[in-house]
Parts: C-alpha cells; sequence; structure tokens
C-alpha cells in the first residue's frame, strides 16, 4: 500500500486550467483517469487526510504510485480525451460499462457495388448503414422477411452472389420474388441502390409517405383495372404495417431521441436505453458496472454518454438525449455531442407528458436489469472471493492473488513439445493475455526442463520490459507499435504449474537464476489434486469442497486445454506436410491438379517429366523443378493399418482417407498412435 504523500507533486506544480489526469501504479499500469475544469482544484481532493475519503477513492490512491496530466484549452476536449484514454487503458478503477450480450443490428452495406441487408454484431464499419440495436436476432429476421417482399434487396452473402453471377441462375429468393437477384442482371446496380434507400429509409422511420405512395398506386391500377397488380400492392402494404405493428408508437410526434435510466446501488448501476426513432421504439440496450469509484448519477449518465456516442457521428447521434440527470456541467457534453452530430442536440430530462412516462418505463427496466444481474452474480462474486482468500491462507501469501499465472507443457511422444500459459485475473480468465511457446532449448521429452525454460522466457522478458520502461517511463512504453500492451510487462502475484515437485522446483528455479523473489510459486498435481511448494516434502491439501482448489482446478485445465490446442495444430500441419511444398513457385491450386491427377505424390514421383507436363497450368520448367524436388526427398514410410498389420499403398500423399488412429483404421508408419500415446 503507498502513502498518497509519497507522489504528491509540490505546491504550485499542478496548473489551475482543464485537462485530464492519470493515475499509475508501482508497474506503471494506468489505474484511473479523470478530467477537471481546474486540475489544481481536483487533484488536490485526493491528497487530503485519508481518513476523509470515500472509501473506494482511498483504495485507489493508496493503490497508486504516480499521477500525471495533460493540460487542454477547453472543457469539451477534456472530455474527449478522457474518453480516449478510457478506452486505450481500461483503467481498473474507472466506470466501465459491460453489455450483458452483443447486441445484434440490422446493417444495410451501403459501401458495397450492390447493397446487402444483413444481421451484424460488434464494431460499426465505415459505409454501412445501421438500425437498432434489436434484443434478438430472430427478431431481425422477421422483419426483414416482411420487408423483402416489397424492398428485394440482396441478403445473400459474396460467395453465394458470385456463384449465382457465375451460373448465371439467382437462388431461391430471386425466384420467389424476394430478391431482385442483381446477380444475374434482372435490376441494374443503380435500381438496386435505390431499392436499399428505399428500405433504409423506411427502417430510418420514414413510413407514411411511402405507404400512401403504394396505397395511391393499387388506387390507379384498380382503377385501370389491374387487378392483379392492384392485389400485389395490396399485400406489399399489409407486408409493411405488420412490419411497422412489430414497434408500437410511443411518440406521437414522430420524435427521434434516446432515453437513458439509470437504476443503482451502493455497489453496481445498470443503465438502460431506448432507442426511438420514428416515434417507434427501434431498438433497446442495457448495461451494468461496478461502482469501483464515488460515482453520482450525473456522472454515471455523463460515462454512459461518453460509451453511447463515443464512437458515433451524423443520424447515429439522435437530436434529442433524454436522461435522469444532467451531467455537472452539462455544456461541454451538450456541446461534444452537436460536434458528433453535426448540428444541435437537446440534452435534457423530460418533465411532462409521453416523454416522462416512456422515462419511467426505461427506469423500470433499468431497476429489473440490475436486480436480475445481481440475482445472477451474488453468488459468483462471493465465490470468487472466496476462493482467492482460500489459496491466500493454504499458500501463506501476503494478499489475495489477483492476477494468476499458470503454465502446462504438452507434447505427444516427445514430438512437437510446446507450452501454454493463461492467465486469470479476479477469478475470471483474460484471454487476451494467453501466451504459447515453442521449446526451443533442446529436443526430445523432458516436462522439467522444458518448464524451467518457459519460466526462464516468460520472466526474463518481463525484467528487459521493466528496466526499459524505467521507474517514470511514459505509459506508451508498455505498449507495442499496435498501441497494444506489451506481453510480458505485468507479472502475477502467483504463478501454477501443470504438476508436482520436479515441476515446481523447476519454476522456483528459474525465478531464483533471475533473482525475482516476489512471486509465489505452486504445483497442482493432477492424480490426487495436491498442491505442492518449493522446498516442501509434504503437499497442501485442500478440502474437495473448497473453492480455492477449484479455481486452481479450473485454472489448471484451462492451460492444459491452450496448450494441447497449440499442440494437435502443430502436429495436424506436420502431417499435412508434402514434398511439393519445397518446390518454389508450387501454389496451392496447382499442387491439388497434380494430385487430383497423378492420385498421389507416389504415383507422381514415378511420372515422366512429359506426363507432369499433361497437368493444365504445369510447363516444362515447372515440370523439371518438380521432378528433381521429388528425387531429392526421401520417401515417405508407408502406412499400416494397426488392427490386422496390413501395409497400404498410396497414403503418401498425406491427407488419408481415415482418421489416424481411430480402431482399425491406418495409421502412418513412425507416426505416434494416439490411442497408446498419451498427450500431456
Amino acid at each position: 500500500m503507498a502513502d498518497p504523500s509519497s507522489y504528491r507533486p509540490r505546491p504550485g506544480e499542478i496548473p489551475d486550467s482543464p485537462g485530464v489526469y492519470k493515475f499509475r501504479d508501482e508497474h506503471r499500469r494506468v489505474i484511473y483517469v479523470g478530467k477537471a475544469k481546474s486540475l489544481r482544484q481536483r487533484l488536490a481532493n485526493y491528497f487530503q487526510d485519508l481518513a476523509g475519503l470515500h472509501p473506494r477513492t482511498r483504495t485507489m490512491v493508496t493503490t497508486a504510485a504516480s499521477v500525471e496530466w495533460t493540460v487542454v484549452s477547453t472543457e469539451v476536449e477534456a472530455l474527449q480525451l478522457e474518453y480516449s484514454w478510457i478506452k486505450e487503458f481500461d483503467p481498473r478503477f474507472n466506470v466501465k460499462y459491460r453489455d450483458d450480450k452483443s447486441y445484434p443490428y440490422l446493417a444495410v452495406t451501403m459501401n458495397e457495388e450492390y447493397p446487402r441487408v444483413q444481421v451484424m454484431r460488434g464494431h460499426k464499419k465505415k459505409g454501412v448503414r445501421y438500425f437498432g440495436p434489436y434484443g434478438h436476432a430472430w427478431a431481425i429476421r422477421d422483419t426483414v422477411d416482411l420487408l423483402l417482399r416489397v424492398f428485394p434487396v440482396r441478403t445473400c452473402s459474396a460467395g453465394v452472389f458470385k456463384n449465382a453471377a457465375r451460373t448465371g441462375r439467382p437462388c431461391l429468393l430471386g425466384y420467389i420474388g424476394k430478391c431482385s437477384a442483381p446477380c444475374v442482371g434482372r435490376v441494374s446496380e443503380e435500381e438496386h441502390r435505390e431499392l436499399a434507400e428505399e428500405f433504409s429509409d423506411f427502417m430510418a422511420g420514414r413510413t407514411g409517405t411511402y405507404i400512401r405512395r403504394l396505397e395511391q398506386r393499387m388506387t390507379e391500377a384498380a382503377e385501370e383495372m389491374e387487378y392483379e397488380r392492384a392485389a400485389r400492392l395490396r399485400d406489399d402494404i399489409e407486408a409493411l404495417r405488420k412490419a411497422m405493428e412489430k414497434s408500437a408508437v410511443v411518440l406521437a410526434d414522430a420524435t427521434d431521441a434516446d432515453l437513458i435510466a439509470v437504476a443503482e446501488d451502493e455497489l453496481e448501476a445498470a443503465v438502460q436505453i431506448f432507442h426511438v426513432r420514428g416515434g417507434r421504439v427501434r431498438g433497446q440496450r442495457g448495461w451494468v458496472t461496478d461502482k469501483v469509484e464515488d460515482v453520482t448519477t450525473p456522472a454515471l449518465v455523463e460515462h454512459a454518454l461518453q460509451q453511447l456516442y463515443g464512437e458515433e457521428t451524423g443520424d447515429s447521434v439522435p437530436k434529442e438525449v433524454l436522461v435522469p440527470a444532467l451531467p455537472d456541467p452539462v455544456e461541454p457534453v451538450q456541446q461534444w455531442l452537436t460536434d458528433r452530430r453535426g448540428s444541435n442536440v437537446s440534452l435534457r430530462i423530460p418533465q411532462r407528458g409521453d416523454k416522462k412516462s416512456l422515462m419511467e418505463t426505461v427506469a423500470r427496466n433499468a431497476q429489473q436489469s440490475l436486480i436480475l444481474h445481481k440475482t445472477k452474480r451474488a453468488s459468483d462474486l462471493t465465490t470468487r472471493s472466496r476462493a482467492l482468500e482460500e489459496i491466500s491462507e493454504a499458500l501463506d501469501l501476503d494478499s489475495a492473488p489477483l492476477r494468476i499465472e499458470c503454465y502446462d507443457i504438452s507434447h505427444l511422444q516427445g514430438d512437437d513439445v510446446v507450452a501454454s500459459m493463461v492467465v486469470f485475473e479476479d477469478g475470471l480468465s483474460r484471454k487476451s493475455e494467453y501466451r504459447r511457446f515453442q521449446i526451443k532449448g533442446f529436443e526430445g521429452q523432458d516436462d522439467v526442463r522444458s518448464m524451467h525454460e518457459v519460466i526462464t522466457r516468460r520472466f526474463r522478458r518481463y525484467l528487459a520490459e521493466k528496466e526499459k520502461t524505467g521507474e517514470w517511463a511514459d505509459g506508451d512504453e508498455l505498449k507495442d507499435e499496435e498501441g497494444r500492451p506489451k506481453r510480458f510487462a505485468y507479472p502475477p502475484q502467483l504463478v501454477v504449474v501443470d504438476g508436482g515437485q520436479p515441476q515446481v522446483a523447476a519454476a522456483k528455479k528459474a525465478l531464483d537464476e533471475l533473482g525475482i523473489d516476489d512471486i509465489a510459486v505452486c504445483g497442482l498435481a493432477k492424480r490426487l489434486e495436491e498442491v505442492w511448494l518449493p522446498d516442501e516434502d509434504d503437499p497442501v491439501v485442500l478440502p474437495r469442497t473448497s473453492e480455492g482448489l477449484y479455481l486452481l482446478q479450473r485454472v489448471r485445465d484451462e492451460a492444459h486445454r491452450f496448450a494441447i490446442t497449440y499442440q494437435r495444430a502443430k502436429r495436424a500441419k506436420r502431417f499435412r506436410a508434402s514434398p511439393l511444398d519445397d518446390v518454389p513457385g508450387l501454389g496451392e491450386t496447382r499442387k491439388q491438379a497434380l494430385i487430383k491427377h497423378f492420385g498421389s505424390v507416389k504415383k507422381l514421383r514415378s511420372a515422366t517429366i512429359d506426363q507432369i507436363c499433361e497437368v493444365p497450368g504445369i510447363g516444362r520448367k515447372t515440370a523439371e523443378t518438380i521432378a528433381v524436388a521429388l528425387a531429392q526427398a526421401a520417401p515417405a514410410a508407408p502406412a499400416v493399418n494397426t488392427a490386422t498389420g496390413e501395409i497400404m499403398d498410396d497414403m503418401e500423399d498425406g491427407t488419408p482417407a481415415t482418421t489416424a488412429g481411430a480402431p482399425g483404421e491406418p495409421v502412418p508408419a513412425g507416426a505416434p498412435d494416439e490411442r497408446r500415446g498419451q498427450e500431456t
């Protein structure tokens, strides 16, 4: 625990101007980002008597080891920079809203030659028009199915589109009238784009004008006694009205607005957002956050606005944003929203009428979301905390191991030896920090030497990063050229190895050789699930019902899974190797053509140069190169049926028709049999 007075700036050093500040911990990680109208006044609040600080603020300032700031010209610039830094550094003490799901959008890819209607998730792409988000993907598909009758826009993938264009035959939707089939030229590029624009306009809420136009055309067709065309238009109007019925009118004046409501308690807060377009609810989403800082409702609203509109521009930011409490001060936030939209945005609290009633509905949704979240997560939070405390007590650690790294070695009878490193933070896996290693120091099977090599390589990199950055280095030095955290910049509090005494001793020896003495090490043996500590003759036996043992098992099993996945991939790649891979300039297409023509590499090896030239795309010079390469390459061992002992022919192409290792099926001679060999 750090003393805030040890890194408090000197009097007069902090400017009295708008800016953004960062608190860093002893490892130079950014743990909190904030903005202020006056940096001097705001930062002074953090360096007062600890007893007078909010408990969460007190935890933050005692975790921090330094503070730095950047001066900006206006509060709007401070808001934008704060958002950018929170996205970049992901500080642990900042409010971070997390979606309880990846919400699907209805997207129209106007950036393509022939726009496509599809369901999309994740980050928004430039040139694509989005509608939603929706609670369920099936809700989007139901709506699209109704609208395709009236707006037959392309919905197929690029592969299906190209195949239809090549064969000259449209897909099923083209035959039943739910696609205008631009792939076969039934409509021009301009006509299809106009259909996509009309589809987008209808989804954006401009429905009344289009339906009135269809009704007028239906009346004209009936008057001209074109009853079949009038019937089709009637059915189109009915389909559009059914699609509109799926989203009821909530604001009679066809308003475009987003309504944001917050429900909170002492520890957590839930946010619900209703997206209203053309007076109808077109989308809904919800967020939940831990209140890791002392934050008020206006501040929660401000964070929600940053999360919601930080990556949006233009019409994606509505003309009106209704909130339960206004940020303090409100002017910079309103100006920031206006800048992102490109025109004026009204940010206010609804006082009366339909908008206030709808806000109450959104608030009820937020309250229900918080209740549901707490119901799901209460036991999980308690369990994880108890597990970390049990591990800390059993291993006699100074504090709970908030970051745990686990290592496992995997091979098959000494071949393709690899290792994995998985990371758990606060009892949850952090897959972005997983790493994998190839054992390079020696060949053969030796789990102990492999573990020593992996631990040495991982923590040598950590020491190198630590030495390179220095105590007061800039935070960008902890990131690589693409702005991502460097691979080995942060140390764990606990290293877990998959194994018993020998593996633990190897890991401890590696750390001692590097001069690292502040990281705990333990091993988890598979057979009896015993926890081994360095230099201890007897294991630590945790109760079978222990949450700490369960967490260590999860960490160990995840490392085992990650290592085996990598090892199998390497083995499969080696088994697929072919002598043709070494022929320069011979691509995958021509290799497949050769195998298809001759049937196997064995038959290709016995072919003459003139016979090789008969394969389409193979010239004489290439044929000579192939013949030389095959003559120099040693022939592969024949395949053997392990059930009968029979030698199988023509398996040299590296792709046997059956799965190696299955009962009664062939396995290449000399290759490991997975039924006898054990993956570790």
